[in-house]
């Protein structure tokens, strides 16, 4: 009988030990999945050739000029660009980033240092040393595709941070509403042209055709090209032109981004009096806080809409 009970009492000892032993076993299991899951990362290959491991869902993101991306794919930054201690923001950005901090342009290693971000983002315009400075304090992520293309831009940044479908929705929704603009547009200017000028410091520019602005004028919106518009030969966004040029310019509509305040003392000049567009009441002026002189969907968007309501109502 004593071994008969000492028999029984070493089976269920020897089970309840196993059973512990399976439980602390699944419990690890577990553990380690839980702790893989949280901490799940993927790297890519940035511009500088680095291959950068990228967290998941980052919360603190610092992407300095590009926050037109971020904010249309639902991510707030940690801090937003500036220059001049705040005296020049992206403006058209603000109802946005409310209350978020700003951050001097050229990121200072101790300013971005003092954000402790998750994630950068950067353009390629980058120094080695600086680069190697920011990788010490997060994952920096220099972007493969060109400043000028912003559709391809909001792409890889919706890979860098997971959002790959906003991404898409996003940029469907654009070419969807810039379709319809186009042919709202064409009703009212159909083969009209039209032309971006920035004024500053009483210097003028022009749009590239194919940057900025110029591409929602031209090539999302249709609108004609004039001629000297076309003959720049410079690769700039904004070429510099003379008053005399563009008293030459033979143009529709006349969008004019005035950086200089309403005394400038151009608009006294005979040559600015003789613009046909100016004489036919046919520009626009808009500020420099406006979305015309930036890249991304929500500056685009902007654009497009100033455009259209624009020479809609001119011909009301």
């Amino acid at each position: 009988m004593k071994k008969i009970l000492s028999g029984s009492v070493l089976l269920v000892l020897g089970l309840t030990l196993s059973a512990c032993g399976s439980n602390q076993s699944d419990s690890s299991e577990t553990s380690l999945e839980e702790t893989t899951e949280n901490s799940a990362s993927k790297v890519m290959t940035d511009k500088l050739g680095n291959e950068v491991e990228i967290p998941d869902n980052p919360e603190k993101v610092l992407a300095s000029y590009l926050e037109d991306y971020l904010v249309a794919l639902d991510v707030i930054p940690v801090a937003q660009w500036s220059v001049y201690d705040g005296e020049s923001i992206q403006e058209y950005l603000q109802d946005e980033l409310v209350g978020v901090p700003l951050i001097p342009h050229d990121l200072p290693y101790e300013s971005v240092l003092e954000y402790e971000p998750d994630l950068m983002i950067v353009r390629d315009a980058i120094e080695p040393d600086m680069y190697d400075q920011y990788a010490q304090i997060t994952p920096t992520y220099v972007l493969n595709s060109s400043p000028t293309e912003w559709r391809e831009t909001l792409t890889e940044i919706g890979e860098v941070l997971g959002k790959e479908e906003k991404a898409k929705s996003v940029l469907d929704s654009y070419e969807k509403k810039a379709e319809e603009k186009a042919s709202e547009l064409a009703k009212v200017a159909d083969g009209e042209s039209a032309a971006a000028i920035w004024m500053v410091n009483n210097s003028l520019f022009v749009v590239h055709p194919k940057r900025s602005s110029g591409a929602v004028l031209y090539e999302d919106l249709g609108l004609a090209v004039p001629e000297v518009v076309s003959e720049l030969s410079s690769d700039a966004d904004w070429a510099a032109i003379s008053l005399e040029e563009l008293a030459k310019m033979d143009v529709d509509h006349l969008f004019f981004v005035n950086s200089d305040g309403p005394n400038a003392e151009m608009f006294e000049d005979r040559l600015w009096q003789n613009i046909p567009a100016v004489q036919n009441e046919q520009v626009y002026e808009f500020g420099p806080e406006t979305s015309w002189l930036y890249y991304g969907p929500i500056a685009s968007e902007q654009v497009m809409d100033d455009v259209v309501e624009s020479i809609t109502n001119s011909v009301q």
